[in-house]
């Protein structure tokens, strides 16, 4: 895929070799993407509705490829012609992007965002743990406005360890600002650092006492070739116990190990919201055979990529309706008997996807949300 990817050989590059092109089509981009254009990931939401998924979750990751001398002086982009510069070519883009990203959703569906796809400010900002830009923060606010006002839901994405510290903090004063009842914005808790039960427990703690709801995305971890070594799990076994554990405490609401009040902090357990992003089929069955044996457990999503543990997606969705109409109204109107219970897959353009692969100006990546059509507690 690099080769393809970099090439400047016309018959290795499937825009301009329409046989590699059609091969990539039927394998790589059918299995991973969810279409080239609009119409081709409307038919894909289309044909994933009717078996059972029933939103979207999309996904603007814009990256920003940055000379040496930018990243070596990133203080300078906050002043002057660099700033500008700034707000022109990278915050600017980033923010158009996101929003249309946002007014494609549909209310219920979730958008997840990069904010490092923002830029230099951005990264400037993140690494030293200062507040967005005046931009950057309106670049920010227009968009949560529009997702609150849509009811679509924002997934802040976990980062690097140099500026996840500074996405934390941005994360939980934009909760505070807009988690008021229903999470509006979530953030990413990665179970493979040895500090994320820790973290959350802090956040819990701040969310009881300040009065919002927590949106938590839970991941095992992406970063693992990046972040330094000795803060990770030293053992897969060990980050598998943290994913469950933390899974556990937040679908109990309770404090128990490895998710412990703050020494000091008196504060109940707060209201959360929760998305289980796992390919692991044992820890979602072992998710769900704690809902069955929980009442008042929160919001729950579970979510895995497309075309990746694929089996496990589907037997979410796969149980019978729990009743089959026959108090007269038709199963497809009914409630479902777990509405807080929904699943995600999600996928990429074909276009984004060789973006991936690039590395290049930025990346959409589309995801299908999908409500059980019966009991999967």
């Amino acid at each position: 895929m690099s080769v393809l990817a970099h090439t400047s050989n016309p018959l290795l590059n499937p825009d301009r070799n329409p046989l590699l092109r059609f091969a990539m089509k039927k394998t790589f981009y059918a299995q991973f993407c969810a279409g080239e254009n609009a119409v081709e990931v409307r038919q894909t939401i289309a044909s994933l509705k009717h078996i059972g998924f029933s939103g979207v979750i999309l996904g603007y990751a814009r990256e920003v490829v940055l000379s040496s001398d930018q990243t070596a002086d990133l203080a300078s982009c906050g002043q002057g012609a660099a700033a500008e510069e700034c707000i022109r070519n990278e915050i600017t883009p980033w923010a158009t992007g996101t929003l249309e990203t946002v007014r494609l959703a549909s209310p219920g569906d979730y958008v997840a965002l990069k904010f490092t796809g923002a830029g230099r400010q951005a990264l400037y900002c993140l690494s030293q743990r200062l507040p967005p830009s005046a931009a950057l923060a309106s670049a920010i606010d227009s968009i949560c406005d529009l997702a609150a006002s849509r009811g679509v839901r924002l997934l802040f994405d976990a980062e690097q360890h140099a500026v996840q510290a500074g996405i934390d903090d941005w994360t939980l004063e934009y909760m505070q600002r807009y988690n008021r009842q229903e999470a509006v914005i979530y953030g990413t808790y990665q179970a493979y650092l040895k500090s994320a039960p820790a973290t959350l427990s802090q956040h819990l703690a701040i969310a009881a006492r300040e009065g919002f709801t927590l949106g938590v995305k839970l991941v095992r971890g992406a970063y693992l070739g990046s972040d330094p070594r000795h803060l990770i799990h030293d053992t897969k076994a060990d980050t598998d116990a943290a994913y469950d554990g933390i899974t556990e405490a937040l679908l109990r609401r309770s404090w128990k190990f490895p998710v412990l009040r703050p020494t000091g902090d008196d504060a109940p357990f707060p209201k959360t919201s929760l998305v289980l992003a796992s390919h692991n089929r044992e820890s979602v069955l072992k998710a769900r055979a704690i809902l069955e044996a929980v009442e008042g457990a929160p919001e729950v999503a579970f979510a895995q990529l497309q075309g990746m543990a694929d089996e496990v997606s589907c037997e979410l969705i796969s149980s019978p309706k729990s009743d089959s109409g026959k108090d007269g109204i038709a199963p497809e109107e009914k409630p479902l008997a777990n509405s807080h219970l929904r699943a995600y897959k999600y996928l990429w353009t074909e276009r984004d996807a060789r973006r991936v692969v690039e590395a290049a100006e930025g990346r959409l990546w589309i995801g299908m949300i999908g409500r059980a059509t019966g009991l999967w507690l």
